[in-house]
């Protein structure tokens, strides 16, 4: 397998979409071999560009809600592993974000992937990582979260959680009422599980 730790090292250094990227290259990512839960999320944004740190953001508030965790535990990488389609902030439009650069997906994500063999639980958020691990041909977002029971419970597919989808949210209450019920108490069993062997 893989050494974990020269992986990251490398990622870290990576310059390969700096002439493409707003701000420069700013890796951010969060991973450590034992995670049991895997977040892949889109990429960071301006915000998370600054400080550094995966999901500081409104979008991480709402994350975390939806699992039921708190800070502590949501940033140890032995319990949590982060890793975005894109790892660095691709810049911005007038309707939002970039797309993640797919360049970095193509380069990192599947060796990465093959460093976490305790994953047990895979959290889908928007289009871009949907499409990449589920390869399910052109369903909608909305009818990939409809069908969530469908890899459940090793796999997720969730609506991103920017506030620029409060409308989504608006027009879909079903998902807070039958889906986030469900998130938690699956992140909670992972999360004590893989707590209790570390204490045991």
């Amino acid at each position: 397998m893989p050494d974990l730790s020269a992986l990251l090292a490398e990622v870290r250094e990576c310059r390969l979409c700096e002439p493409g990227l707003a701000l420069g290259a700013r890796p951010v990512l969060q991973c450590a071999r034992g995670a049991r839960i895997l977040i892949a999320g889109q990429a960071p944004g301006r915000r998370v560009h600054a400080s550094g740190i995966p999901f500081d953001d409104a979008s991480g508030d709402r994350l975390r809600h939806w699992m039921g965790i708190e800070n502590d535990r949501f940033y140890d990488p032995a319990l949590v592993a982060i890793l975005p389609m894109g790892f660095c902030y691709p810049g911005s439009s007038a309707t939002g974000d970039l797309a993640p650069r797919p360049e970095c997906a193509a380069t990192w994500r599947q060796r990465i992937l093959e460093t976490l063999p305790c994953i047990e639980l895979t959290l889908l958020l928007g289009r871009y990582a949907q499409d990449w691990h589920l390869r399910d041909g052109k369903r909608s977002l909305t009818e990939r979260v409809r069908r969530w029971r469908g890899g459940w419970p090793e796999m997720l597919p969730l609506p991103h959680p920017s506030p620029r989808n409060n409308g989504w949210f608006g027009k879909n209450p079903w998902f807070e009422a039958e889906v986030v019920p469900e998130l938690r108490a699956r992140v909670e069993q992972l999360l004590q599980t893989r707590e209790n062997q570390a204490h045991g």
